[in-house]
Order: structure tokens, then sequence, then C-alpha cells
């Protein structure tokens, strides 16, 4: 296609994403409630173990419809991953051959999945880190945290992780539509261990290094496995265009007989 047909197409998956997200913003709108009280356990832990103040604050008359709001839109976009990620998917399809086409739906039911897993992992980690950032304050001081900056310390965490989990999928996308080959991924192995260990010891700064290990583990072996299957798909792929050239060669020295020139 076209640039302007690419730019058009994006514009139609991003409002098909968007609408998804919406309404599926309606139910967590009624999913409110319990998502905050358990944001918010860490703090009522920390308030009660320490005896100092630890809260949510909302500093206008507005923040906390306004807070309820963006609670609401975060969870529709975990509930609407399965549009969204399609549609990231589809975008991508066109530039694949109908045999790699046939692969999406395989995409997908590992696209969403390996998401929620990664959220589902923040959630569970998230009070821990709250706990061990919060544990610095002095004795005679209180934490009275913006409720605005705590959505955005939560939600970053948990799309952070959420993404993490789907990248390696996404690169096999990428790669099968032809953009990079899995050796050019690979060669980044040492910045990708890097960057996995990082982002591990931010979700998990425990004292204890296992903690870390647990969680750095798991996203080693998925980028590894989908660095594999890039690998493996530029081997199929070399293969089958050596096939088609060394066939166009063979028939481009076959000489044209002399009645078929002659019916030219």
């Amino acid at each position: 296609m076209a640039l302007w047909d690419h730019l058009k197409e994006l514009k139609n998956r991003l409002i098909k994403s968007a609408i998804a997200v919406l309404l599926a913003g309606v139910g967590g709108w009624f999913l409110y409630d319990p998502v905050v009280a358990s944001l918010s356990d860490p703090l009522v832990s920390i308030a009660r173990d320490t005896g100092r103040t630890a809260v949510l604050n909302f500093a206008t008359i507005a923040d906390p419809f306004a807070f309820k709001i963006q609670i609401a839109i975060q969870i529709g976009l975990v509930i609407s991953s399965p549009v969204w990620i399609y549609q990231v998917w589809a975008f991508i399809t066109p530039g694949l051959t109908k045999k790699e086409r046939g692969y999406t739906l395989g995409f997908m039911a590992a696209a969403v999945p390996l998401f929620l897993a990664g959220v589902f992992v923040a959630w569970l980690v998230f009070p821990t880190v709250v706990r061990a950032l919060l544990q610095f304050t002095p004795a005679t001081g209180a934490n009275n945290i913006s409720a605005t900056d705590y959505l955005t310390f939560a939600t970053q965490m948990l799309l952070i992780l959420g993404i993490s989990f789907l990248v390696p999928v996404i690169l096999v996308g990428i790669n099968m539509a032809g953009v990079v080959r899995g050796r050019t991924i690979l060669k980044a192995w040492r910045i990708i261990v890097f960057l996995v260990f990082v982002l591990a010891a931010l979700a998990a700064p425990g004292t204890d290094a296992l903690s870390m290990f647990l969680l750095a583990a798991p996203l080693l072996i998925l980028f590894f496995a989908a660095i594999g299957l890039c690998i493996f798909n530029d081997n199929r792929r070399d293969k089958r265009v050596a096939k088609q050239a060394a066939e166009t060669d063979a028939t481009a020295d076959i000489a044209t007989p002399g009645n078929e020139l002659k019916n030219l």
C-alpha cells in the first residue's frame, strides 16, 4: 500500500482500539472500589505497622472523580487487551504472505496470555515495591502521597511488565514481516540481558537477589525463545528464496523453441 493508505489503516486500527478501551472502561468503573482497595493495601499496612501517616492525598475537590475515571480507563486497557493486541497484529499482517498470515491466530493465542501474565506478575509484586520504597521514610515523617502520582506509578509498573512479556511475540511478528532478522536481534543479547535484569531489579527491589533472578528468568527465556524462532524463520525464508532463484535461473537458461518464437 501507499504511505497514505498505511496511515489510514493505522488510524482505523487506533480508533477501534480506543473504542474497545472506552467500552471496557465502563466495566472498570464498577471495579473501581476493589481495585483501589488493593492498590491502597500497602499504605494501610505501613500505617498500621509503623504508626505513621500513609494515605492517598486528593488535593482538590474534583480529584476523586478524575482519579476514578483514570482508574476505570486503566482497567479498561487491561480488559480490552485482546482487542487492541489483535489490532496491532491486523496492522502487521498485510505485509506477510498468505501462509504467514495463518500464524496470526497462534500469535494472538500467545500474545494475550503473555501480556496478562506480565500484568499479573506486576500486580503481585506491586505491594512489595511500595513497601520497599517507603521504608526509607523517617520515623517522624509522613506519606501523604498524591493519588495521581500513585496511580501513575502503579500504571507504569503494570504496563511495563505487561509489555515486557509481550515484546518477544512482537519481535517474532516484525521478523516474519521482514523488518528485522533474528541474528540482528541476537547481536544485541548483552543489552537485552542487562535491560531485563534492570527491569527485574526495579520490579523486585527486595534485599534478596533470588526474587530478582526468579523474575528475570522467564523474561530471558521468552526473549531467547523468540530470537530462536526468528532465526528459524529467517533460515526457512532464505531457503525458499534460494530455491526460487535457482528455478528462475534454470528456466532462463532454456532457449525458447523456434515454433514458439513464430507465434510471438
